[in-house]
């Protein structure tokens, strides 16, 4: 039942306290209806207290009277409609359309909130997403339903990568061709999201494209209502559509920041670095909603993008998202130095999820091996170069310059590659084998035989 009380008890910022309540619950949307303005604004119920709740308001609370204000209790969720429609739209931070093609009607509207699932019912991820990049997809590759963060740091080129992701992602089977992507923007500037709308148009793939968009200047209350918008989009598409969606969002730091200044407002104790001590369970009620369900054919997969304050790993919004996600993709700084794009450190990337969606039947019998070796090589070319920076290069034995030769070429060749190049899987596979050729055939020791005989040759060179 419509409530609608006409007393403020407290307006502070972006929230609002009201007093001798009835029957109110804990994330009811409200409608607040300001007579000076005439302008309805949305808000949620984030805390009740004995007959006392606090609504905050997704949008400025500026020229808002605490006598001739009205504040509706729906009854109800935030919710949005969603339908097939959605494709190829764009959408501001709580899912209002910003394109200029008009609301999206629909009978059935989500919680933003998502619907639970009972773990269950949980398919487990198998099958690989290829992003045409060679890094990600040889040895940290992606696997539908998964969720897979990238961690970036300030001013480093994570938008380039999310964009060429969104271009070149693709699924193989027969349903390859049922296949979208969500995109959420939270906290962008206008020429950051212009980029992204230019890349995808360009790219041509908007058609398969649903964008949500909160810029810098929105309301920041909007930073934490987007990403549940989007993977609401997301859910609809793949559970009830049957679709296999990707989930890509940039830049999760701004949500949690988001996060820590409403925490502040509401006076909450803080935790590590300010940060309010949900923030793990409020990461997890995101990142969990990605995955693949049991009897649907649709799919879930979630990249996070996240800008490290000071590149530290160890920050609390990287350290919790690590916990939560089946690994991470890691930008460095020094590579990017070097002009290498992507600059992904392969060394402290991973995917848990990786080894059981590649192989015969998935990618190629040899990728298995062929990551192991790879890894192992590069993490030996760091060992050659600490000693080359004591003693020389000159100075160091023939199989070590074999292994700084090899890195250099690595690194040229197979992380870096140009912004619109799409690789395959199987040009990625034959490109680390070829790099390969220039090591000592005895210090491949993670390949199987057989392997090292079908791509290299057997020992006599045939």
């Amino acid at each position: 039942m419509k409530k609608e009380y006409f007393t403020l008890k407290k307006i502070e910022g972006a929230l609002i306290e009201l007093s001798n309540l009835h029957q109110v619950s804990y994330g009811e949307v409200v409608k607040i209806r300001s007579k000076e303005s005439k302008k309805i604004q949305v808000g949620e119920v984030v805390k009740i207290t004995d007959d006392k709740a606090v609504v905050q308001v997704y949008g400025s609370n500026l020229g808002v009277s605490g006598t001739n204000t009205g504040v509706e209790f729906t009854g109800e969720p935030f919710e949005i409609p969603l339908s097939k429609e959605i494709l190829g739209r764009v959408f501001n931070g709580i899912a209002e359309p910003i394109d200029r093609g008009g609301d999206i009607y629909s009978g059935k509207f989500y919680n933003v909130n998502g619907r639970p699932i009972n773990p269950c019912a949980r398919e487990y991820p198998r099958n690989f997403i290829q992003t045409g990049i060679s890094s990600i997809d040889t040895l940290t590759t992606l696997i539908r339903g998964q969720k897979l963060p990238i961690f970036s740091g300030s001013g480093l080129n994570h938008n380039e990568l999310a964009a060429q992701i969104v271009r070149q992602a693709k699924i193989s089977g027969e349903n390859a061709d049922n296949f979208a992507i969500v995109f959420a923007a939270i906290g962008v500037k206008h020429d950051e999201a212009d980029f992204f709308r230019d890349a995808f148009k360009n790219a041509g793939v908007n058609e398969r494209v649903v964008m949500y968009i909160n810029y810098a200047d929105d309301p920041i209350m909007e930073r934490l209502i987007v990403p549940k918008c989007a993977l609401t989009a997301a859910e609809y598409l793949a559970y009830e559509e049957n679709t296999h969606v990707l989930v890509i969002m940039t830049d999760i730091t701004s949500y949690a920041e988001a996060l820590r200044e409403v925490s502040s407002s509401r006076e909450e104790v803080p935790s590590r670095k300010g940060y309010p001590g949900h923030l793990y369970s409020d990461l997890a009620a995101l990142y969990e909603r990605a995955g693949m369900i049991k009897g649907i054919d649709g799919s879930v997969t979630l990249i996070p993008i996240l800008t490290m304050p000071n590149d530290d790993i160890t920050h609390p919004i990287a350290d919790l998202t690590g916990y939560i996600t089946e690994g991470q993709i890691v930008l460095s700084r020094d590579l990017e130095g070097e002009g290498i794009y992507p600059p992904i450190n392969i060394l402290p990337s991973l995917s848990r999820l990786m080894k059981d969606g590649i192989g015969e039947g998935y990618t190629r019998e040899d990728h298995a091996d062929l990551s192991a070796q790879l890894f192992s090589s590069y993490s030996k070319v760091q060992d050659a170069r600490a000693l080359a920076q004591i003693i020389g290069e000159d100075d160091l034995s023939e199989a070590d310059q074999k292994t700084l030769t090899f890195g250099k070429e690595f690194e040229r060749r197979f992380l870096s590659q140009s912004r619109d190049e799409n690789r395959s899987i199987e040009d990625s596979l034959n490109l680390g084998w070829d790099l390969l050729k220039s090591l000592p055939r005895e210090s491949l020791d993670r390949i199987s035989p057989k392997f090292l005989d079908k791509y290299l040759g057997d020992e006599n060179g045939k």
